[in-house]
């Protein structure tokens, strides 16, 4: 838990290593469930990479002339343990991941309106395999904790990081659930694709505010419906294909959460259709993906006859 050095007083530090210990303790067990991902984890730390690059759209792990070919077949063996790849796309010793979603189309959008990240702590909600953790580094914060309680996704971040070695980034078994206990810790969090599956989305923001220290920036980003009425669809059973799905608001329904949970300098600065273009299947995600969600008589609304999908970020600040 080396990442509890870097927290303030204000943390509630014996209550967060009581709670990593229980999740430590959890995915320690010798399961199936648990071994299919914590195995090909620690194989591939055993292969740290001398050349890391996160500058550009693709994180790069290692050079292809860093690893024979042997190595190489047993290396993208391992990663496929993870698949399907949700999250991208990353190049591994010269093996190209490429991810369901383009990840890096979000973060351009995101660039505009990021703080600075010189030297700051960032928690990333729901940060999946860590590849916009990966993109922070460029900015050298002094730590981004990602809060990840899905073992998958858990195990893909510690096998990418066990081979890029990126000392700023640390990962925990820990959802949105836990913010309270980092009180006043964060400059800046994430939370990106998480809204919508909170049953109290208002109280889910009123934690992210408890966890910003004061003058702290949340950037949100989330599915959404297009509309200019404050007003969230609330779908019957799924949307889009999607189980555990409760509101997925307008833009300024979105705004309007964040204002009535205390936030100040509330900005909506993108907003777009979701495309197949930047959701699909492929070879690293091949189960159904956005095409198979939408109508194929209307492509305005999902299967369940919903308003298709869009995507909106907004930025919210904690008063100073």
């Amino acid at each position: 838990m080396h990442y509890l050095a870097h927290l303030p007083a204000s943390a509630d530090s014996t209550a967060i290593a009581r709670e990593h210990q229980k999740r430590q303790d959890w995915v320690n067990q010798q399961k199936k469930g648990f071994l299919r991902y914590r195995q090909p984890a620690l194989e591939l730390a055993k292969y740290p990479a001398a050349w890391v690059d996160c500058s550009g759209d693709t994180v790069m792990i290692g050079q292809a002339e860093e690893i024979g070919d042997h190595d190489r077949q047993l290396i993208a063996g391992h990663l496929k343990a993870f698949m399907p790849w949700r999250k991208g796309p990353f190049s591994v010793f010269g093996i190209d991941i490429d991810a369901e979603w383009r990840s890096e189309r979000k973060w351009q959008r995101l660039i505009p309106a990021l703080p600075d990240l010189s030297d700051k702590v960032v928690a990333d909600i729901g940060c999946n395999n860590g590849y916009y953790m990966f993109r922070m580094t460029d900015a050298r914060p002094r730590l981004v904790l990602g809060f990840e309680p899905s073992v998958q996704h858990y195990y893909c971040f510690k096998a990418l990081n066990g081979m890029a070695r990126c000392r700023s980034l640390h990962i925990d078994l820990l959802g949105v659930e836990h913010l309270p206990l980092f009180r006043e810790c964060f400059d800046v969090i994430f939370l990106m694709g998480v809204i919508y599956h909170r049953p109290s989305p208002i109280d889910t923001l009123r934690d992210i505010l408890t966890a910003l220290k004061p003058g702290g920036t949340l950037l949100l980003e989330t599915q959404a419906i297009p509309g200019d009425q404050p007003v969230a669809l609330f779908p019957e059973e799924t949307y889009a294909k999607v189980p555990g799905t409760y509101f997925v608001p307008t833009g300024p329904c979105l705004l309007n959460w964040l204002k009535k949970a205390g936030y100040v300098a509330c900005e909506l600065f993108c907003s777009h259709p979701m495309s197949p273009l930047e959701q699909r299947r492929t070879e690293w995600m091949d189960f159904e993906s956005f095409a198979d969600y939408i109508d194929p008589d209307d492509s305005a609304l999902t299967t369940e006859g919903y308003p298709a999908p869009w995507r909106i970020f907004v930025r919210g600040q904690k008063k100073a």
